[in-house]
């Protein structure tokens, strides 16, 4: 949650980066596992982009023929370092 690396939160905690790591990875997978995932997480319904976008002559010539959902979520990804090259300066 809080987007530390493990050696900053093991130090807020007085804990090992190996604990650490194995509590993260016991509660990611919790978190994508049945039954929990099949219960509490929802997908927006449909394909939809926001009115805001959809009715902007500035934003929606661009987001027109977009795939998938534009809804207001943000997924930070990050490449490989051996492929960063290929993703510079990409729209």
């Amino acid at each position: 949650v809080t987007g530390l690396p493990f050696r900053h939160v093991g130090e807020r905690f007085q804990r090992s980066n190996d604990t650490i790591s194995r509590y993260f990875h016991m509660i990611l997978t919790t978190l994508a596992t049945q039954p929990f995932y099949t219960d509490y997480v929802r997908f927006p319904a449909g394909d939809t982009v926001p009115s805001k976008i959809q009715n902007n002559p500035k934003f929606w010539p661009y987001f027109r023929n977009a795939i998938g959902t534009i809804d207001r979520s943000h997924i930070h990804a990050s490449p490989p370092a051996y492929v960063h090259s290929n993703y510079r300066n990409r729209k």
